[in-house]
């Protein structure tokens, strides 16, 4: 069995990384030759703390230069990719934006119990699927609790700067690299397949790396 390592640069506020994941995994139900290693990696759409939350659709409308009607539209079809997908999105309209620093701490702290991907997943249906505010010290607390993790700990995680640290790294690291949009999944350390491809495109992609690989 050939070892492949992903590193998934992606940010909780980002629809297109939770259908990007979830089009990894369909990927890697066609690849059972494949061991997968995953390490989500941060990323900031919103990198501004103290920025007024504003609701998602003039938000988008003035951030893409384009009208909200065609932002609803938009939106309305990511709902529809993502039922496919099994993922939650019912109240992604009715978000707001909001800073993710302290959601991306709890996902490197759940990697130390290796829960960082029900924690992410239960980001992912707070944001899109309640319109719940990720940033909100108690919504994500619900949502360690969601990943099977203790919310006393959890608690004692967001009143430090427990983790600041290894996400500013990641924040760092890879705005170095060039990577301006998201997901980004680097594979092995070496190739980089950007944005959320089909489940086909990427078992291919993965098929020929382990390849290479070999």
């Amino acid at each position: 069995m050939t070892t492949v390592t992903i590193d998934l640069v992606s940010d909780i506020a980002c629809p297109w990384c939770a259908i990007g994941y979830a089009r990894l995994e369909q990927a890697l139900k066609t690849l059972p030759e494949l061991k997968v290693e995953l390490t989500w990696r941060a990323f900031e759409l919103n990198p501004d703390k103290n920025a007024p939350k504003e609701a998602i659709l003039p938000a988008l409308s003035r951030k893409y230069g384009k009208s909200e009607a065609e932002m609803h539209q938009a939106q309305a079809h990511l709902m529809e990719l993502a039922a496919g997908l099994g993922l939650n999105f019912s109240h992604m309209q009715q978000r707001f934006t909001c800073n993710t620093f302290d959601a991306h701490r709890l996902v490197k702290w759940a990697d130390t119990f290796a829960k960082a991907t029900p924690m992410k997943m239960a980001l992912f249906t707070a944001y899109f699927g309640e319109a719940a505010d990720v940033s909100d010290h108690q919504i994500l607390l619900n949502c360690a609790v969601a990943a099977g993790l203790d919310a006393a700990k959890a608690e004692e995680i967001l009143a430090t700067d427990a983790f600041a640290q290894q996400v500013r790294e990641d924040l760092a690291h890879y705005q170095h690299a060039g990577i301006s949009s998201v997901p980004a999944f680097i594979i092995n350390n070496q190739y980089l397949i950007s944005g959320a491809q089909e489940p086909q495109q990427l078992a291919t992609a993965l098929r020929q790396i382990a390849a290479e690989a070999n």
